[in-house]
């Protein structure tokens, strides 16, 4: 038998605190079940809640309000029946992040669901570097470096791994193990999550992140992990697990009403095809769990955890993974992300995976105009999902409908029509994610444009193009501003948007649960 080496799992600020990070809870869930001794510490909601409990308002009147009753509108996060009003909800969010804004000083611009520095970006890896020179000055500091002392020095792990899976993670991270290096060297870092595979997977990646990291991995990160700690071969072979350890995480802390269970079904998209997605440029390919074990496996989390609700985090749920939790629904409500496919237009199976317990489906339509879809590539028709809002709503199913605005093929014409498809249909739908479009480095539309700088750095992912039919950036954020959103219809659509936790939040305001 080899030597069980322990390791430690850190999830870095900031995230939104309304669940475990599902790569964690599955890096460890693997890692335990080899018989490796593993800690996950979540600095997130960890980190959040500290810096909360330590913001000095302002003197305005807001401020002295949020921090007053800030206990109370933690506990109300976590109160079901604070879902059932939305302005009561709104109200607890928006004093929650009020204090948390303060707590980063002037340095930063934090939320509670982003971190920006106001001289640094995360998209340079020179920049990270500096945070990792000056841990110091990470608005974290204080509670990370006591933390990691105290789980060090008690038991000195071999290997401590980073999982980045946002932009807004970046700065803590580095400045974490900035920290690190300097007080515990011998110890192993080990860097990864789906923001590093997408570093790495960049045409022009260079590893400059300056040696802090003793291994940068790309992808899922099981296989690497278990054989670095001397597992089986066998062991270490499997793209992806249905073994998770969520009793790893502070279940208690999250700003949820109850566990949200996070769960993945599969890496990649099955689709795979759209020309605006950077995991097309990636090339990143796709695996998935048989339905049936997929459908068990979530079946029996749920069992053991009781969540109040299950996120299937996939890119696109399968359709074959949807029959697979109809033939065997988990027992708790659930929701996930999902393709407009022929299935979604049957009556019939929309009611089947509404008894199997979903209550909601993020859905990426992204345009009305059904020319500016196939230029994209994306292979649906603005028909079929008509008919499939239509299915969905008539069994009770909410829909968070994802637009993205200022593709190459789009004008402000094409613009329009997407603005009267979801007024026409504004009924049916129940949450809106307006984006504008980044075209990605290496992907299919980049050789044919004209692409300039956009944003400076040797990490970032996106390029700035001149538009081919003249619809810049600047004119699609005037026409979303000033018509698209004050279209009376989509107005009522904007205004049911949960503040900060947008979609993560959204499932608790659905007829199911209020």
């Amino acid at each position: 038998m080899p030597e069980r080496k322990n390791v430690i799992l850190i999830n870095p600020p900031v995230a939104k605190p309304c669940e475990p990070p599902a790569g964690l809870a599955r890096l460890a869930g693997v890692l335990v079940e080899a018989g490796h001794r593993c800690r996950v510490l979540d600095m997130n909601i960890e980190g959040m809640l500290r810096l909360l409990s330590n913001a000095v308002p302002g003197e305005d009147r807001w401020s002295l309000r949020a921090a007053r009753n800030l206990s109370r509108n933690l506990d109300a996060l976590r109160d079901e029946r604070t879902y059932r009003n939305f302005d009561r909800y709104k109200r607890c969010v928006n004093d929650v992040n009020r204090l948390f804004s303060l707590a980063g000083g002037q340095d930063t611009r934090l939320s509670l669901s982003d971190y920006e520095d106001r001289c640094l970006t995360p998209l340079r890896s020179a920049d990270l570097l500096e945070a990792a020179r000056h841990p110091e000055d990470s608005p974290f500091y204080d509670h990370f470096s006591r933390r990691l002392r105290q789980e060090l020095r008690d038991e000195t792990p071999k290997f401590v791994g980073f999982s980045l899976t946002y932009l807004s993670q970046a700065f803590a991270a580095f400045a974490m193990m900035g920290f690190m290096r300097n007080e515990f060297p011998k110890v192993k870092i080990i860097l990864g999550g789906g923001l590093v595979t997408s570093w790495m997977s960049a045409p022009a990646w260079k590893n400059g992140l300056g040696g802090l990291a003793d291994h940068v991995v790309k992808g899922p990160g099981e296989a690497f992990l278990l054989e670095l700690l001397g597992s089986p071969a066998e062991e270490g072979g499997r793209r992806i697990s249905a073994s998770y350890a969520y009793d790893r995480f502070p279940l208690k802390d999250y700003l949820s009403p109850g566990m949200i269970m996070p769960y993945s079904t599969s890496t990649g998209c099955y689709y795979g095809k759209c020309s605006f997605c950077p995991e097309t440029a990636e090339g990143t390919g796709y695996a998935q769990l048989s339905p049936a074990k997929a459908a068990a496996g979530i079946a029996g989390l749920a069992e053991k955890y009781r969540p109040s609700l299950v996120h299937i985090v996939d890119n696109a749920v399968s359709p074959s993974v949807l029959k697979g939790l109809v033939n065997e629904p988990p027992g708790v409500p659930w929701y996930g992300f999902a393709r407009v496919t022929k299935e979604l237009t049957d009556a019939q199976f929309c009611e089947d995976i509404k008894r199997s317990g979903c209550v909601m489906l993020k859905l990426g339509v992204e345009s009305g105009d059904q020319g500016v879809l196939d230029g994209m590539q994306k292979g649906i028709r603005v028909s079929d999902v008509s008919k499939a809002l239509k299915a969905l709503a008539r069994v009770g199913i909410r829909t968070y409908v994802y637009l993205l605005f200022g593709t190459p093929g789009e004008d402000e014409k094409a613009a329009r029509k997407t603005m009267d498809f979801i007024a026409e249909h504004h009924e049916l739908i129940g949450f809106l994610n307006l984006a504008v479009f980044n075209l990605p480095h290496g992907s299919p539309d980049a050789a044919a444009l004209d692409a300039k700088p956009f944003y400076g750095g040797d990490l970032s992912f996106y390029t700035d193009f001149v538009h081919p039919l003249g619809w810049d950036r600047k004119k699609v954020r005037r026409f979303l501003d000033r018509e698209f959103t004050r279209h009376p219809a989509i107005r009522e659509i904007i205004k049911r948007q949960p503040p900060y936790f947008t979609s993560n939040h959204a499932p608790f305001f659905v007829d199911t649960f209020c």
